[in-house]
């Protein structure tokens, strides 16, 4: 089968990144979060205070501290799976919290850091064999993706399952708050000025609100190896 390049763009809370990371590790391809880029990203920025208290961002200090911004996804020599590390510090951890999320969209709606962390999954994906996922993968970072999946399910079902994630890392989870928060995500995610997350043309939809992990799994597989055929 030829080496494509797989494009997984939707809406937050969809496992995405669960499904990237599977087909990813099936396929012997690279994977790359590129949510975990800006999650990363925004824990750098509160880090360094760079929130109004209205939660705006102090833009401009950020866009001078951009070059200060090192992120790398480092193989689990235990798990196999690649983990975030901001400056040399591992951070999935802490970019999965409450407090990353509720600023997250703010952070990726700032044109200079889409345009820096787009330039860095490009060169992530050029040698093609790369699976990322994202909100605007197969719109902007890899237009020409062989592959484009759009990924979607109901706020109440995003909800639940970001939930019992948190729930299941022993982290303080409100139902109510976190469904807020992916409503509000959502909105901020499709109106934003730059590259919003809208479904690609040619993508192909897939709405798993209904589906085990296994059927979700299995899809992917059908569609991978019909687009690499």
């Amino acid at each position: 089968m030829k080496k494509i390049t797989i494009a997984i763009d939707g809406y937050s809370s969809c496992g995405k990144s669960t499904m990237a990371k599977a087909l990813a590790r099936k396929v012997g391809y690279i994977y790359v979060d590129t949510g975990a880029m800006y999650r990363a990203v925004t824990l750098f920025a509160l880090r360094h205070g760079l929130f109004n208290e209205d939660g705006s961002v102090r833009a401009n200090r950020l866009e001078a501290l951009m070059p200060q911004v090192n992120i790398r996804f480092i193989l689990n020599g235990t798990t196999g799976l690649p983990e975030t590390y901001l400056n040399g510090e591992l951070v999935e951890k802490e970019i999965r919290g409450m407090e990353v999320s509720s600023h997250v969209s703010a952070v990726a709606a700032i044109p200079f850091v889409r345009k820096a962390m787009v330039a860095q999954q490009q060169a992530m994906g050029r040698d093609k064999g790369v699976v990322m996922d994202g909100r605007d993968i197969g719109t902007t970072v890899f237009p020409d993706a062989e592959l484009k999946i759009f990924v979607t399910a109901s706020p109440e079902v995003r909800a639940q399952r970001r939930y019992d994630e948190l729930s299941a890392k022993g982290m303080a989870a409100d139902y109510d708050a976190i469904l807020k928060n992916v409503q509000e995500r959502d909105y901020i995610d499709t109106h934003r000025e730059v590259s919003p997350l809208r479904k690609a043309d040619d993508a192909i939809e897939l709405d798993n609100s209904h589906m085990t992990i296994a059927e979700q799994d299995e899809w992917l597989m059908q569609h991978y190896q019909k687009a690499a055929e």
